[in-house]
């Protein structure tokens, strides 16, 4: 009887166990990010109702045109719109890099002005 050298690994079931692994790291990555796991909540006689506040995101194009969320507004009528939100509601600013620097500081002085101070800028990385 001859001994026979051991000269190849069998990888098939380390590959299967490393499909399982991606399968169930993907499967729960998803749920993670939409926020959809089912959690059963404890109960507190002191809770309050959880204030959702919507963010305002105020776009300026590039030719000088306002947009709260996606509603037109005209130049004349930003400061009544404005007022239609809550001072702690979170705005972010949208401004083409093509327009003008006057609406950005007519923009940040009325946010200013009316005491504003949730404000962001987005930006492209």
């Amino acid at each position: 009887m001859k001994i026979r050298r051991f000269e190849t690994i069998n990888v098939v079931p380390f590959i299967d166990i490393m499909l399982v692994l991606l399968v169930i790291v993907l499967t729960t990555a998803t749920f993670v990010a939409k926020g959809i796991i089912p959690v059963d909540l404890a109960q507190a006689s002191s809770a309050k109702p959880l204030n959702e506040q919507k963010e305002l995101i105020v776009t300026i194009t590039q030719e000088e045109k306002f947009f709260f969320n996606d509603k037109v507004v005209e130049e004349g009528s930003l400061e009544r719109e404005l007022l239609e939100f809550n001072e702690q509601t979170p705005i972010m600013i949208n401004c083409d890099k093509h327009a003008s620097f006057e609406p950005f500081v007519k923009l940040m002085d009325l946010l200013k002005q009316h005491h504003y101070t949730q404000i962001g800028i987005l930006t492209k990385q």
